[in-house]
């Protein structure tokens, strides 16, 4: 569920998020997403576990909802590219989770669904805020 004190560019902008469910897909544990939000424009980086480099570009579809084409080079080599759409929520701890309906376009087959869960890191101070 979407938080009302924070919009989806909030809940994304200069935030990093690992994978919690992604059976069907190729980034797992060691890859981690960093998005950057400007207005309706959204991009990311990421890295990890079988991903040597990957880059997503995409816009917001809606209030909690938005839309990417990602492509990455695998550590085997592979090159791969395809399409996913997203919804922004908050878990009980108040992280930001994302969860995704993809599918591949260029060098691999198939699709799924996927969940990630904001990063958190130690506050600077007691009391800090951690996302």
């Amino acid at each position: 569920m979407q938080s009302p004190l924070f919009s989806l560019g909030d809940r994304l902008h200069d935030r990093r998020f690992v994978v919690a469910n992604n059976a069907q897909g190729l980034s797992g544990s060691g890859t981690v997403f960093h998005y950057r939000v400007d207005g309706d424009a959204i991009s990311s980086t990421y890295q990890g576990g079988r991903i040597l480099t990957g880059q997503q570009v995409g816009r917001v579809t809606g209030s909690d909802t938005f839309e990417l084409l990602y492509q990455c080079l695998t550590t085997e080599g592979e090159l791969l590219a395809g399409w996913s759409r997203g919804t922004v929520g908050v878990d009980d701890a108040g992280r930001t989770t994302l969860s995704f309906v993809w599918g591949w376009l260029s060098g691999a087959t198939g699709g799924g669904e996927s969940s990630y869960t904001q990063l958190v890191t130690e506050p600077l101070w007691e009391g800090a805020p951690t996302f």
